[in-house]
């Protein structure tokens, strides 16, 4: 066991040196990380077998977990480096066989300023009710834009925060407002009995890490219509993509019910992306949709194919399309066209603007 516990220990600290987002350990393979969104593999470090991976996880792991994971097949948990910084891990079977995901955890919560999002965001701070959601494939810097969030919050009002997580990512302290960090498995069985537990404890703000059924999508909506301000995520591409994925979540008959209150509730939604840059590391490109009453009208008449065009033109309101952002960065010697083009959802579109 302890033999495990140092080759982690080691390969942890070779993330933190190397600054990968990620460490894969899958048999087979030789470990390998995620720098700057490219797979590198560390050829020399031996390939792992089952017994490595097996070992390995059974070193990160209390008993329980070990034993949860083996009836469950797939389990998340945080893993903590003293002095250095924190993980959330994946460890999941594939082929028979166990496999392990590090994604690094930064200690310090950066402004929104300094991860280069819009400013105009910093808006849905100031908010005393409704909806946000952040938006964006799996890797995106969903996490960490909302921990920006939080954290302008927690300096700027005296508020109580709640978060519901799975599992807990950033640690918050506590500066203007008190916060409460809630944790899926550990403190609460799940993200929607969390939530409607949140409504006997006095929040202003609630953050769900996750919205992951239609009851967890309902109750964070409901929190948005009777007087707290609700931050969420969702693994979605675009804020239209967004919408239609939250409304088709539901029976056909609830849907009309679910346009209506998502119309009135809705504060905006950011779709990002993280981008290769120039000079070494990511920077995200952005789309903002601010829920406009041109918007809110497009929710709630079922026209969602026509908020793309409603975002390109209301520059002047704050709203930023994809396409817009990337075109931004490009121009800024930011970020290669050639990525640009890569990460763009119409690139026609994206010539056109250059």
């Amino acid at each position: 066991m302890n033999n495990y516990q140092e080759r982690i220990k080691e390969l942890l600290e070779l993330t933190f040196k190397e600054q990968a987002s990620d460490l894969h350990l899958s048999v087979g393979h030789s470990p390998i990380l995620r720098v700057a969104g490219e797979l590198i593999p560390l050829v020399k470090k031996k390939v792992l077998e089952a017994d490595d991976t097996r070992g390995m996880a059974e070193a990160l792991m209390s008993p329980e977990q070990f034993k949860k994971l083996f009836e469950e097949k797939e389990l998340d948990f945080s893993h903590n480096v003293a002095g250095e910084g924190r993980f959330r891990v994946n460890v999941f079977f594939q082929q028979g066989n166990i496999s392990i995901a590090f994604r690094l955890i930064s200690d310090k919560i950066k402004t929104i300023d300094e991860l280069n999002l819009p400013p105009i965001i910093k808006e849905f701070t100031e908010a005393s009710q409704g909806f946000v959601i952040i938006t964006g494939p799996s890797g995106s810097g969903k996490s960490t834009t909302l921990a920006a969030l939080i954290d302008q919050i927690n300096h700027t009002r005296k508020d109580h925060i709640i978060t519901i997580e799975d599992p807990v990512e950033f640690i918050f302290e506590d500066d203007r407002s008190i916060i409460d960090q809630r944790e899926v498995q550990q403190d609460t069985l799940s993200f929607a009995r969390a939530l409607r537990a949140t409504f006997r404890q006095d929040p202003n703000v609630i953050m769900v890490g996750e919205m992951r059924d239609p009851e967890t999508i309902s109750t964070a909506i409901t929190a948005a219509e009777t007087g707290h301000l609700v931050f969420a995520t969702l693994h979605t591409n675009s804020a239209s993509q967004t919408i239609h994925r939250i409304v088709d979540s539901f029976p056909s008959d609830q849907q009309e019910q679910i346009r209506a209150q998502l119309s009135s509730s809705l504060l905006g939604v950011v779709s990002q992306r993280l981008i290769p840059r120039i000079k070494g590391g990511l920077i995200p490109a952005c789309e903002v949709m601010i829920a406009t009453p041109a918007i809110s009208n497009l929710i709630r008449e079922n026209k969602v194919h026509e908020l793309p065009l409603v975002i390109e033109t209301s520059n002047e309101l704050g709203m930023v399309s994809l396409n817009r952002s990337l075109a931004n960065l490009v121009r800024r010697k930011e970020i290669a066209l050639e990525s640009a083009l890569n990460f763009s959802l119409n690139p026609k579109e994206l010539q056109m603007l250059m």
